[in-house]
């Protein structure tokens, strides 16, 4: 009788991704292309986090968007009309972005190797994305108001694998029990170098020192001022 195989597909699966993951970035930090990776539930805000960042740096940077969604183009067209170059990576149903589909998405842009600054939305979720590297230099997890306050502690991972912490809707506080002491408490319990930013696309609270923190990190990384 013949002797049952185990067939390791997640790891080969992510051991794939982490080779190409690492190829672009290697890529991308040739280029001085500073990548971000969004990540955050569903309805969180990050289009509309991305529809008020992305005016403060247009004018100064090169800046591109890759848009992962299931279906449809729609946040895609939102941040196409402000002006953006933008690609739409459709998934069909996968729950997650991977590298190969970023790199794919990467090689239809125009001018691509003078890109400053790379934005990745992600796909909507807290759980498959954390899971897989993009390349990018700065994993960015939003949570909004609305959420609740106790998704730090539920899903650790995607908390404990960024380097910020965007809290939107802020402008909701006084409409909802979100306990925002608890949110950072909690987080910076998971993650204790998380750099924590509190945003209302609405009323613009916040933007400017997320939109400074981005550029201050990319300056650092590259070793060159910002314009």
């Amino acid at each position: 009788m013949s002797k049952i195989r185990r067939v390791e597909v997640l790891k080969h699966i992510l051991e794939s991704n982490e080779q190409i993951a690492a190829s672009l970035k290697a890529l991308w930090s040739k280029n001085q292309t500073f990548v971000v990776n969004l990540l955050s539930s569903p309805g969180s805000g990050k289009t509309t986090l991305l529809e008020a960042t992305l005016p403060h740096l247009k004018d100064r940077y090169r800046v591109a968007v890759l848009e992962g969604d299931l279906e449809t183009e729609r946040d895609a067209e939102r941040i196409h009309a402000l002006g953006i170059e933008t690609v739409q990576i459709t998934t069909g149903g996968t729950c997650h972005l991977e590298a190969h589909m970023v790199k794919q998405g990467w090689e239809v842009l125009n001018d691509k190797d003078r890109m400053d600054f790379l934005f990745v939305e992600n796909v909507g979720n807290l759980v498959c994305p954390a899971s897989f590297d993009l390349g990018e230099h700065l994993r960015v997890v939003l949570l909004s108001v609305p959420e609740g306050d106790d998704k730090p502690a539920k899903y650790p991972v995607a908390f404990r694998s960024a380097q910020a912490l965007v809290i939107t809707k802020i402008d909701l506080l006084p409409y909802f029990d979100f306990d925002l002491d608890r949110v950072k408490e909690e987080a910076l319990a998971i993650q204790p170098n998380l750099q924590i930013f509190e945003v209302s696309a609405k009323t613009g609270e916040g933007i400017r020192d997320w939109v400074a923190y981005l550029e201050a990190v990319r300056a650092r990384l590259f070793d060159r001022p910002s314009p």
